[in-house]
């Protein structure tokens, strides 16, 4: 698999999303990606209560822990590499988490506008 530039949604360095929990499709702490990630995880979010269960009832069980996959589950505070398209349906659905833009890979860019991005972010000033 040959890594995608490391370049965010700002166009700068990609910075780290976690190392505890240790997130990205290669499982080296940022939101890198390649052809090979169908799930596209390129969003860098803060897991919250609300979306943790917005992400179970819809098929997706992030806060269960897996040991046998070295897994320990998330808990709200938990930053995480998100498919973006999950993240755009939080979106939709009212529950989306905060995002680190520095840490959100550009290719986000390709499902989750922008705009939509920036009103989620950390940064943003929105509670």
């Amino acid at each position: 698999m040959i890594k995608d530039a490391s370049v965010n949604v700002r166009g700068g360095a990609l910075a780290s999303c976690s190392i505890d929990p240790l997130t990205g499709f290669f499982r080296n702490g940022a939101c890198d990606t390649c052809a090979e990630d169908r799930g596209s995880h390129t969003v860098c979010a803060v897991m919250t209560d609300e979306f943790l269960a917005f992400s179970k009832y819809v098929g997706n069980d992030l806060s269960t822990p897996h040991p046998e996959y070295g897994f320990a589950g998330l808990k709200p505070g938990d930053h995480w590499c998100l498919c973006a398209g999950r993240f755009m349906q939080a979106h939709e659905e009212g529950c989306a988490p905060r995002v680190n833009l520095d840490a959100t890979h550009k290719a986000a860019l390709d499902i989750v506008p922008l705009d939509v991005l920036e009103m989620h972010a950390l940064d943003a000033g929105t509670p």
